[in-house]
């Protein structure tokens, strides 16, 4: 089959793969019909690169036909149409009982330290082939699937594998009062889709990139849009002018470790790009940092006693922190990957004709697999006004 792999910083392939089968009884093979480029998958195409091997098939946002399944699968049958959440778990162990899949115990990546298995998710994440290709092995099948029904367009299920729950995640832990304020720092798709969501919910949300093509389409939504360039350090002074004096009442952060502004940051994840992997990987395992201009923001912004919340991905080991600040603004702070299945059941009612989240029209590119290697560039660049890439096999 055709796949999307990692070759080298910056490099994706599109190659030629040995199709997936049953290894296991609980699994199932998917044909998959739409898969995403998330932003998340960026980190692997320039940051993460010491975790990749040459090979590795990418992709956490498919969805497609179940083509087979295992003799233990009894929630699936084949010719069922389903989404694949990004993370695999059991469903039955303690941490899915409490609905953080994204910790279950039964596929915890224990040799790294890490939470639950992910699809094409380095080898941080269990090494898993991911979903940017022409089929996918799912592991604990029964549990690690959204089933959806027959008719819709894909557009209007596939961002269930991870766009729409990380944004209804980061939305519930930005504990926003009734009719409060939320300022959302980046509106890639994590941060315009969390936009939607809390417009949705009665929310005055306002929006902050430094790329005119992403204000103007959160604007379009009732987004209140600031420039991150254009205002730097006046940024905080701007969002208190709006909400008297005091800050909004929660913050997103939906840059994570990429964040522009941050020099010396951004030195040291360069220079970890181009260190042999044998010292990359210990490098940024024990000393590794992030560009933390968008987390900073957040802390400046956010009013005191106010929530901030996490969903730009952040890896580092070593992030300096202003405790001092946080501890003195009385500071809540909540993080950590979408617990898929904890929310789909709230989603799937708003995927409706009436589609009051814009999931039919949210995707800026439709575009076939085998143009995968420009989609990553063109979305990495931010060119063409990208914000969501879907590839089709």
């Amino acid at each position: 089959m055709k796949a999307v792999t990692w070759q080298d910083k910056r490099k994706v392939e599109v190659t030629e793969v040995p199709d997936p089968r049953i290894e296991e009884p609980t699994d199932a093979i998917i044909r998959v019909t739409s898969t995403n480029i998330c932003g998340s998958d960026l980190h692997l195409y320039e940051v993460l690169g010491p975790f990749m091997h040459a090979g590795d098939i990418l992709g956490h946002e498919p969805m497609g036909i179940v083509e087979e399944v295992g003799s233990d699968v009894t929630g699936l049958s084949v010719g069922d149409r389903i989404v694949v959440p990004f993370q695999i778990a059991c469903g039955h162990c303690y941490m899915c009982g409490n609905g953080l899949s994204t910790q279950c115990e039964t596929t915890q990546v224990r040799d790294t330290g890490m939470g639950a298995a992910l699809f094409g998710y380095s080898e941080l994440y269990g090494s898993v082939p991911g979903g940017q290709a022409e089929y996918l092995r799912v592991p604990h099948a029964d549990f690690t699937h959204i089933t959806v029904p027959e008719g819709p367009d894909d557009q209007r299920f596939v961002y269930l594998s991870d766009v729409l729950p990380t944004a209804w995640q980061g939305v519930e832990y930005a504990h926003i009062p009734d009719g409060g304020t939320v300022t959302v720092l980046g509106l890639g798709p994590i941060g315009d889709m969390a936009a939607r969501v809390a417009l949705h919910r009665g929310a005055r949300v306002f929006g902050v990139d430094p790329v005119p093509e992403r204000r103007a389409r959160a604007r379009e939504r009732g987004v209140e849009v600031f420039d991150s360039a254009e205002l730097g350090d006046d940024l905080g002074d701007a969002i208190r002018d709006r909400t008297d004096g005091r800050g909004s009442d929660s913050v997103i952060d939906a840059v994570g470790m990429e964040a522009h502004g941050s020099p010396v940051a951004g030195g040291l994840q360069g220079l970890a790009g181009v260190l042999p992997k044998s010292v990359a990987k210990p490098f940024m395992e024990k000393a590794g940092v992030d560009r933390l201009g968008a987390l900073y923001s957040a802390i400046d912004i956010v009013r005191r006693g106010g929530t901030i919340s996490l969903s730009g991905v952040y890896g580092g080991a070593k992030d300096p922190l202003p405790m001092l600040t946080l501890f003195d603004k009385q500071v809540t702070l909540r993080m950590g990957q979408a617990n898929v299945k904890r929310w789909a059941d709230d989603i799937l009612p708003l995927l409706t004709d009436d589609d009051p989240l814009g999931v039919d029209t949210f995707a800026t590119h439709t575009l076939p697999l085998a143009d995968a290697p420009r989609a990553y560039e063109m979305f990495q660049r931010k060119e063409d006004g990208a914000v969501k890439i879907v590839l089709q096999p």
